[in-house]
């Protein structure tokens, strides 16, 4: 015998919405446009800020092709840029994979074969080990160098420099509404522990 409780009670806008941490950006946003929300050496930017960088990175992403189930992978440490693609990534809903910093080029180069990266954000700080990584590959990504004033620097190896890309893109990307919660986010690779 069904539950009585539950007849009739379809999901619609009035019951349901999918949990994503995407409605936490837009709510800060909304509610504390002027509130500090990043803070990395001199660079400051208010939640509204934040918001629209995120965007801007959601619409470049587009304009690269990337498309709901591609894999966006992040080598950098906690930069704004890394915090962006959390944000931008699912955005377009691709999957975030960040990888750790402290891991060496086969195993990067491995991780970025299996996800099937379409686009790679790497911070110059990282240029040796990635380039290590990026020579073995048989499906390369898409590289976009982060030049962080903080970092110690290095090679870049794509052909396009974040900031610049940024600035080149429209905050507007063409919206890919999160359907279930259970879609894909983010993709993490560990050592088992």
């Amino acid at each position: 015998m069904s539950n009585p409780f539950e007849t009739d009670l379809d999901r619609g806008p009035a019951n349901y919405v999918p949990l994503s941490p995407l409605a936490f950006l837009r709510r800060s946003a909304s509610v504390y446009p002027h509130h500090l929300a990043v803070v990395h050496g001199e660079r400051r930017y208010d939640y509204k800020q934040f918001e629209a960088r995120c965007l801007r990175l959601a619409s470049a992403l587009q304009g690269l092709g990337v498309e709901p189930g591609d894999t966006v992978s992040v080598m950098a440490p906690n930069v704004p840029e890394l915090l962006e693609a959390h944000y931008g990534v699912p955005m377009v809903g691709a999957v975030l994979n960040a990888l750790n910093i402290r891991l060496d080029a086969g195993t990067i180069g491995f991780i970025l074969e299996h996800a099937q990266t379409k686009v790679l954000l790497t911070d110059t700080e990282f240029s040796d080990v990635v380039k290590a990584a990026l020579d073995g590959l048989e499906h390369p990504p898409v590289v976009i160098d982060i030049c962080d004033a903080l970092g110690s620097g290095g090679e870049r190896l794509g052909t396009l420099e974040y900031e610049s890309w940024l600035a080149e893109a429209e905050n507007t990307p063409r919206p890919t509404p999160l359907t279930d919660e259970w879609q894909a986010l983010a993709l993490n690779y560990t050592s088992g522990t």
